[in-house]
């Protein structure tokens, strides 16, 4: 399943002149993501602000709240995102994502931020926070959370390794219960185009 999943990652990098493509994996979770610079394709949009992403997690009871990996269904992400340079080392974005597995779906709001460090190879250290409120939530989903801190390092240039770690939690209205979807480390590549 993973060959499948990173051959049809190449190609649609290729179809769509893909900004970044990456893959995070641990033990148990295995995540997939790729971001489409709109810059790209809409030469009036500013380079490098404007991005439109999809997220796979294929995630494992073992770092969650459900019972066993039967129960759980994969989580997708589709978003989008604006950033910008504050200066040379400085990266802030607003965004907002429409995610959720088969039941659940929210639309949250949220910001990330990178920063690279000073050293000799480029080390960039960032995070991120979504939230979405029960105004924002969808089917079953009574609210949602999710944040990542991350650490990329540029090995070479447009190809990164990453390390990090992610909570996801999705709250359910009916029956009322509060599940950790996700909470786990995760090390992987990141690929600039």
């Amino acid at each position: 399943m993973l060959k499948k999943l990173i051959l049809i990652a190449a190609g649609f990098a290729q179809a769509f002149a893909l900004n970044s493509v990456e893959i995070n994996i641990n033990d148990k979770d295995l995540e997939l993501g790729a971001t489409v610079d709109m810059s790209q394709m809409n030469h009036t949009i500013e380079p490098d602000t404007v991005f439109i992403g999809f997220k796979l997690l294929h995630a494992d009871a073992a770092n969650s709240d459900y019972s066993s990996s039967s129960d759980m269904e994969d989580f997708y992400e589709v978003s989008f995102l604006m950033k910008r340079d504050f200066s040379d080392v400085l990266q802030i974005g607003l965004g907002m994502k429409l995610n959720g597995t088969k039941n659940f779906a929210t639309v949250p709001l949220g910001g990330e931020i990178s920063y690279l460090l000073d050293t000799k190879m480029p080390m960039y250290v960032g995070g991120s926070l979504y939230y979405a409120p029960s105004v924002l939530a969808l089917r079953d989903a009574k609210n949602f959370m999710e944040y990542r801190l991350t650490l990329d390092v540029e090995v070479i240039e447009g190809g990164m390794v990453t390390a990090g770690y992610r909570s996801i939690n999705t709250n359910y209205e009916t029956p009322s219960q509060d599940i950790k979807y996700n909470s786990s480390f995760y090390v992987g590549f990141k690929f600039k185009f």
